[in-house]
């Protein structure tokens, strides 16, 4: 589901992109001039939302991309079984399965409360509370 359409030109660091079928955090926008014959040109640095790769897009400032819709939730491990977590939503009392980022592992232990955000359906844990 896309929340909105937004040129190259605005994407500014922080927001969230859609391009190829995958969401990005924008990490870095350099906008060059429109030349004499031509269009401004964009030299975007973004981070994949969910493997955290980075990925440079050399675009026309006039090119559009999606925003993805992001909600961020609050929740609290309930607990926790290899690389999954069962989390209870701390609004809706829901609970849920998801993945442990590697980088969470060793941190995350049951009866925390943790941010984790809906990337257009995919669920993923970002950061202990």
């Amino acid at each position: 589901m896309v929340f909105k359409l937004i040129h190259a030109t605005e994407a500014k660091p922080g927001t969230a992109i859609s391009f190829e079928g995958d969401s990005y955090i924008v990490k870095s926008n350099d906008i060059s001039k429109s030349g004499r014959h031509g269009h401004s040109k964009c030299r975007i640095e973004a981070e994949h939302i969910i493997d955290g790769k980075k990925k440079v897009f050399n675009i026309a400032g006039h090119n559009k991309f999606e925003v993805p819709l992001i909600t961020k939730n609050n929740g609290q491990i309930l607990s926790i079984a290899g690389n999954r977590a069962s989390i209870m939503d701390l609004k809706s009392f829901e609970t849920l399965e998801i993945l442990v980022p590697e980088e969470l592992k060793e941190e995350l232990n049951e009866g925390d409360q943790v941010e984790y955000w809906d990337v257009e359906g995919i669920k993923l844990i970002k950061k202990k509370i």
